[in-house]
């Protein structure tokens, strides 16, 4: 701590894009994210075969100028089905995440600002779920009701809102005895209005964090079910495609290392985003 800081001087923060580009881990991090984005987003343009048709003129190709990661048992180009399988580990992560951010945020705001029985009930509910095994509860969901994205996104955003809510319950249950809360109630200020307005801003912080690590855990979840067979048939999924690959390991080394460092580079990335989000946003607490 510098000399001045001790004196008590008033803390000054620095720029958020300055705290959070410092780290050249971060910024990495931040650069693959976005071009797995823009991977996803201009896949039939980025990419020269259809990767759900294969050939018999290529099986099991090592890499070459015609194929760059190689082709699976089936012929299919391995650089355009990770391409198009980003498509589906992102839409589940963002997708998932933003679901989970929103039910997480509503059931913290109000358990944490009315107190009393709504807080009690709505933890309650949030403990049951949070004991629930996300992977397990899933994998059976999933089993009985079918394989589609709309319903691995449900599911996976359905067992990853609790936490969440109790993070947003403790700051807002502390933000609601401030003086600025008891002014805009004095001015008249309803209580949805409040909380939107005046309480959840000030707990942003916590938010962006979790929201960016359940990305990675949602996509992890999602290659996951995908490996064991319960992804959608209709799109290419990493974890489907490594689920390929097991029979190859030795003759075709290239199928299963593709999609597996794609899996793991992008959640490294969104995990290392979350740790740089929560240096950025405290940097107090990053300082001590």
């Amino acid at each position: 701590m510098s000399v001045t800081a001790s004196a008590g001087a008033p803390f000054q923060r620095p720029p958020f894009l300055r705290l959070l580009l410092r780290k050249g881990s971060t910024r990495a991090a931040l650069a693959l994210i976005a071009a797995l984005v823009l991977a996803a987003v201009l896949a039939p343009w980025v990419v020269a075969h259809d990767p759900l048709r294969g050939g018999n003129d290529a099986l099991l190709a090592p890499l070459a100028a015609g194929h760059w990661l190689g082709t699976d048992d089936l012929g299919r180009d391995l650089w355009a089905r990770v391409v198009f399988g980003a498509r589906i580990s992102l839409t589940v992560g963002i997708a998932s995440a933003l679901f989970a951010v929103v039910v997480g945020v509503a059931v913290g705001a109000l358990a944490g600002y009315f107190g009393g029985w709504i807080d009690a009930l709505l933890m309650r509910v949030a403990e049951f779920f949070q004991t629930l095994p996300r992977f397990v509860v899933a994998l059976i969901v999933i089993a009985l009701f079918g394989t589609s994205v709309l319903k691995m996104i449900v599911v996976i955003a359905a067992l990853s809102w609790p936490q969440l809510a109790r993070v947003v319950r403790a700051s807002v249950a502390t933000l609601a005895q401030s003086q600025f809360v008891d002014a805009a109630r004095v001015a008249g200020m309803g209580h949805m209005a409040i909380i939107a307005r005046e309480i959840l801003p000030n707990a942003a912080a916590p938010i962006i964090v979790l929201g960016s690590l359940d990305i990675a855990m949602a996509i992890l979840i999602e290659a996951s079910l995908s490996f064991f067979g319960l992804g959608d048939a209709n799109h290419v999924s990493w974890g489907a495609m490594l689920s390929d690959a097991q029979q190859y390991l030795r003759s075709a080394w290239w199928m299963s290392v593709f999609p597996g460092l794609a899996i793991a580079l992008t959640v490294l990335a969104f995990n290392l985003l979350g740790d740089a989000l929560n240096d950025a946003l405290n940097p107090r607490g990053a300082a001590c």
